[in-house]
C-alpha cells in the first residue's frame, strides 16, 4: 500500500458502509486492496486513533459512525451478530440484557451479556462492556429476533430468560435483583411455555424460579412449575446456593431450602 493508504482503506470502509456492513477483518481489508498485511495494519491504526473504527477484537474492526464516536464503539447490539457470524459461533444475548429487551428496564445492565457454547474472554470497546457466558445446551434454548439499526439480534425469550436469570443468579446481581426484573417480566411469561421448557433446565432452577413468581405473587403462572416440581423433584435444594442452609426453613412444595430474605427493588 503506498502513500495514498488513508484514502483506500477510506473507500473500501465507504463501500462495506454501502452494502450494509459495519463489520470487517484486517485479512478482508488487505484481500480487497491488494496490499501487504502490516500495511494495512497501520491504515487501521491511523482511523482508529482518529475514533473512525474500533476493535473488539483481535483482527476485527468496527466502523464507527459519528453520532457514536463518544462512545467509542459502536454499540454492542449492531456488532455482535456480525462478530458471533464471523467467528462461526452460537449465541443469544441473554440474562439482564435479554431481560431489557423485553422491558423489564429496572435494574439496567452494565454489560452486555451474550450466552455462548465455549468459553470467550470478555470485550471492551471504547464504553461498550460484553460479557460472555457459557450456556449449556444452547441449541436448546428459544430465542426472538429483535430489529436493531443493523439487522437482527438474537435474544432468549421472555420465559428462556426467566429460567437464565435464577440459573446465573451471582452473574446478575442476586435474588433481589431477579425478583424485581421477574415483577416487570411476568406478565409475559405464559404458564404453558414456562412448563414446555422446564424439562429442559436444570430442576432447581425450576424450583427457584417458581418459589420467586409465587413471592412476587404470581402464583398463578408458577401452578404448572409446581405440577413438574412435585412429580420430579427428590431433592432439598438451597434458594441461595451460595449461602449456608443452616437455620433455613423449608418449602415443602418447591422442595427448597428458605435460606435469603428476597427484597424487591421497587
Amino acid at each position: 500500500m503506498k502513500s495514498d493508504s488513508r484514502i483506500q482503506i477510506r473507500d473500501y470502509i465507504a463501500g462495506l458502509m454501502q452494502a450494509g456492513r459495519y463489520l470487517f477483518s484486517s485479512v478482508e481489508a488487505a484481500t480487497a486492496l491488494g496490499a501487504s498485511a502490516d500495511a494495512v495494519k497501520l491504515a487501521l491504526n491511523r482511523l482508529r486513533r482518529k475514533g473512525e473504527i474500533a476493535s473488539p477484537g483481535r483482527g476485527v474492526y468496527v466502523i464507527v459512525p459519528p453520532e457514536y464516536r463518544s462512545l467509542g464503539c459502536l454499540p454492542a447490539d449492531q456488532f455482535i451478530p456480525a462478530l458471533m457470524a464471523h467467528a462461526k459461533a452460537p449465541y443469544y444475548a441473554g440474562l439482564l440484557t435479554a431481560a431489557q429487551y423485553h422491558g423489564a428496564a429496572h435494574h439496567r445492565p452494565q454489560e452486555f451479556q451474550v450466552m455462548v457454547e465455549k468459553a470467550r474472554r470478555p470485550i471492551e470497546c471504547g464504553l461498550v462492556r460484553i460479557a460472555f457466558h457459557v450456556r449449556k445446551r444452547l441449541s436448546e434454548v428459544p430465542t426472538q429476533n429483535i430489529n436493531t439499526p443493523r439487522g437482527f439480534l438474537a435474544v432468549s425469550t421472555p420465559v428462556a430468560t426467566a429460567f437464565d436469570l435464577v440459573g446465573y443468579e451471582t452473574q446478575v446481581g442476586g435474588l433481589d435483583a431477579i425478583a424485581t426484573v421477574l415483577i416487570d417480566l411476568a406478565e409475559r411469561l405464559e404458564p404453558q411455555e414456562l412448563a414446555a421448557l422446564a424439562p429442559s433446565v436444570p430442576l432447581p432452577w425450576v424450583q427457584r424460579l417458581g418459589y420467586l413468581l409465587e413471592l412476587i405473587d404470581e402464583a398463578p403462572r408458577a401452578q404448572h412449575l409446581k405440577d413438574f416440581v412435585s412429580a420430579r423433584a427428590r431433592d432439598v435444594v438451597s434458594l441461595q446456593p451460595s449461602v449456608s442452609r443452616d437455620g433455613a426453613t423449608r418449602s415443602r412444595e418447591w422442595k427448597l431450602f428458605i435460606n435469603a430474605d428476597i427484597e424487591t427493588d421497587t
